[in-house]
């Protein structure tokens, strides 16, 4: 019989520790991500997930304030990114832009309807948004809205959201820290500042797990006059209600345009083995979202600020082009064929 070596029962015993410490560690791993998923079923509100859920369940981070480095991409964009994007969606080479009889149609250029005057509220006119933070094409919009308005002045804050989880879970942003949980309720946003113009928006805040509905479908918009939590926030929900316009989310007016229903419809671009089924905008984060918008050299960023070159053409009108932005040639050449003119 072959006598044993002592140094290989040495190896044998330390391999076979090893091995059992690492059983342990990964026992101990698997316990605890055992007990955090059980938290996050059993208490909804918790919406940071361990291993990263599909598109269709998502809600992380929702509500929490973009980073200052983040809110500088909105608020600092150059006006020379506006120029470019104007100018190629002039020029109609963006994907789905055409002309036809004169007209300029397609995903990003929006036909808004014209207006008697601005609405002057604190010597300043309004832009004014109205929402629901469940609402597909109200997350893809506001992106392009952020822009807009941070040609006229800035955002002390935004904050991170989604369209609900039978919405496809868009990443958007919103306007203020909204009341995603609710069953119902007004929320309006109060972070945005500005010299030339106001802005007043307001949302719908459903239950984000559930599709879109209105919080009251036989007076939506009266619903915000009743709910108003100010003077000045009554006088631009009874405007907007006095429109008798209102064809569903996002409704918008821009200094002296009112845009009904989906408009600049900037959904992203689709890469491979993304769904047909779901938007291209499903599969991205806020930071990469963020990330294609600090440059100009990827197609859903151009598509972004062209689509906001539109609502900044509606709102130099109004203020009689007096922000540095209206002097752009793309921003005069979108008035001229908007048919608009200095009020």
């Amino acid at each position: 019989m072959p006598k044993t070596n002592p140094r290989d029962s040495k190896l044998k015993m330390r391999k076979l520790e090893s091995e059992l410490s690492l059983f342990k560690i990964t026992t101990l791993v698997l316990a605890v991500a055992t007990v955090i998923l059980a938290l996050v079923v059993s208490y909804p509100s918790i919406h940071v997930l361990v291993y990263g859920p599909p598109p269709g369940q998502r809600l992380t981070g929702i509500d929490q304030p973009l980073s200052s480095t983040e809110l500088s991409t909105i608020n600092n964009a150059p006006n020379s990114y506006f120029e470019v994007a104007g100018n190629m969606l002039l020029n109609l080479s963006l994907y789905g832009e055409s002309k036809q009889n004169g007209t300029y149609t397609g995903t990003v250029f929006v036909q808004p309807s014209k207006y008697n005057a601005p609405l002057v509220i604190g010597g300043k006119p309004s832009v004014i948004y109205i929402g629901a933070i469940s609402c597909v094409y109200c997350a893809e919009n506001r992106w392009a809205m952020a822009l807009a308005l941070s040609r006229f002045g800035s955002f002390a804050s935004l904050y991170k959201g989604y369209s609900s989880l039978g919405d496809a879970d868009v990443p958007t942003l919103y306007w203020d820290a909204d009341n995603y949980a609710s069953n119902g309720a007004a929320d309006y946003g109060d972070h945005y500042s500005s010299s030339y113009i106001n802005f007043f928006s307001a949302e719908y805040a459903t239950n984000i797990s559930k599709g879109f509905a209105f919080v009251n479908s036989a007076d939506p918009i009266g619903y915000f006059v009743a709910h108003a939590p100010n003077q000045s926030y009554m006088q631009a929900m009874n405007f907007m209600n006095s429109t008798d316009a209102f064809a569903g989310t996002p409704f918008t007016f821009w200094g002296t345009t009112i845009n009904t229903g989906a408009d600049a419809v900037v959904f992203g671009t689709p890469v491979a083995n993304q769904s047909a089924s779901l938007p291209p905008l499903t599969y991205m984060t806020h930071q990469q979202i963020i990330g294609q918008l600090s440059s100009l050299n990827n197609t859903f960023a151009t598509e972004e600020y062209a689509a906001a070159d539109v609502y900044v053409a509606e709102t130099c009108p109004a203020i009689g082009n007096s922000a540095p932005v209206c002097s752009l040639p793309a921003i005069k050449s979108l008035e001229s064929i908007l048919g608009l003119t200095s009020g």
